[in-house]
């Protein structure tokens, strides 16, 4: 499909909107699969990260399932995964790790999932009997105490006082025999959007800390943070890191990544509401004194938010690309993108254009298919983004449009 026609079709979908690109899932799609075809791996999508579930069946047909963080993700693999796919004679894993579980929700998650990862000694003592009598595969989530984040310790689990995993030192005091006899595997999550050096550092020291415990085991899971579709990511050393453990302790190795399953397959569409002159410049060595008011940075207001729909800007932040823009003062026109809440720092970044920003232009954000739908809100009562999917025909489908019930219903 040409670019114009494209735009034409976007004109005549909301804003904002998601729009997810099954061609570039589909690419994402084949190279997982790649490596599990080459390893004999098995790849999990990590629902937490992305769970447009309109995929599943099509994600199921590439992967071996998805992993769950609680009750709820566990029940919709098992729902729109799973029972697809088993209408088609396709075995379809479903996965959960949870930090902690509730009596309550417990005897569901047995029904839907095959393995379930405890993250302490404790859980496996209070839950573990009655998985293995359900007849699952049981792991503990350990911590390798081996930090490899740089600026986002957010999301390291391996940071001092985490609450994921159980260390060398908890291991060992925790340890039964009538516990360890329950295991099948060992599950480790270290990574975030890193590549497989750090997954190499990070076995290493798995294998220090608990190697004496891995010949006893059946499995290995490597968690999620592999940023294996993207471009340039080392694949040939993440096989090596999978053999490693495969010809070492006989372990059947799990992955789990979410970002790599969505990575740039989406966007967020969204349109300017209004445009705003300032007096703030930018740097002194480009901003001199006085400089025209063309040239001065100005505000342009959206109809999508920072903080409802692309929360991860704000916290991790990241200033995530736009098409048909430079960085601040690269073009002509220099604009701070924010959102239309109260919030003060409901900002997306400064970005700069060819040509000056109107009130209806359309903006397009990349890389907006992972992290979003799951994590968006309503604050300020904004409306969710509708969700679009572009099938690999280049048509587009409107899979879901929200309104004022979808806030009401919430509170």
């Amino acid at each position: 499909m040409d670019e114009r026609k494209e735009m034409l079709m976007q004109s005549q979908l909301p804003t904002p909107c998601y729009i997810v690109d099954e061609a570039s899932v589909i690419r994402n799609l084949e190279i997982l699969q790649g490596v599990m075809e080459r390893t004999g791996a098995r790849i999990l999508l990590a629902q937490k990260a992305f769970s447009m579930y309109r995929l599943y069946p099509l994600i199921g047909r590439y992967l071996r399932g998805a992993t769950a963080s609680g009750l709820y993700e566990a029940r919709l693999c098992a729902e729109e995964m799973a029972k697809p796919l088993a209408q088609q004679g396709i075995k379809c894993e479903n996965h959960v790790f949870s930090p902690a579980y509730k009596e309550e929700d417990f005897a569901k998650i047995l029904n839907y999932c095959d393995h379930i990862v405890f993250n302490s000694w404790r859980q496996v003592e209070k839950y573990g009997v009655r998985a293995r009598t359900a007849g699952k595969s049981i792991g503990l989530r350990i911590n390798p105490e081996c930090s490899t984040q740089e600026g986002h310790a957010i999301y390291d689990p391996c940071a001092p006082g985490s609450r994921l995993g159980v260390t060398k030192k908890n291991f060992i005091n925790g340890l039964q025999e009538s516990l360890l006899r329950l295991l099948d595997g060992l599950h480790f999550h270290t990574l975030c959007e890193q590549d497989s050096d750090d997954l190499e550092k990070t076995l290493e020291a798995v294998e220090e800390h608990f190697g004496e415990y891995l010949a006893g085991m059946k499995w290995i899971n490597f968690g999620g943070g592999h940023h294996i579709t993207r471009e340039g990511y080392d694949i040939p050393r993440l096989e090596r890191c999978v053999r490693r453990m495969q010809e070492k302790y006989g372990l059947e190795v799990y992955l789990e990544p979410g970002e790599a399953v969505a990575l740039n397959g989406g966007f967020l569409v969204t349109k300017v509401l209004e445009v705003q002159g300032t007096d703030v410049c930018g740097p002194a060595a480009v901003c001199p004194g006085s400089m025209p008011p063309e040239e001065r940075l100005q505000i342009a207001i959206l109809d999508t938010s920072a903080a409802c729909h692309m929360p991860d800007v704000l916290e991790m932040p990241y200033r995530p690309p736009l098409r048909q823009s430079g960085q601040p003062w690269e073009k002509a026109y220099t604009y701070r993108l924010g959102g239309p809440t109260c919030l003060a720092g409901d900002i997306i970044g400064e970005y700069s254009f060819d040509e000056p920003l109107r009130e209806g232009d359309r903006l397009v954000f990349e890389d907006m298919a992972i992290y979003s739908m799951v994590k968006n809100n309503t604050f300020n009562g904004m409306p969710l983004p509708a969700i679009v999917l572009r099938r690999e025909n280049g048509k587009f489908e409107l899979v879901r449009r929200f309104g004022y019930e979808d806030f009401k219903t919430r509170l």
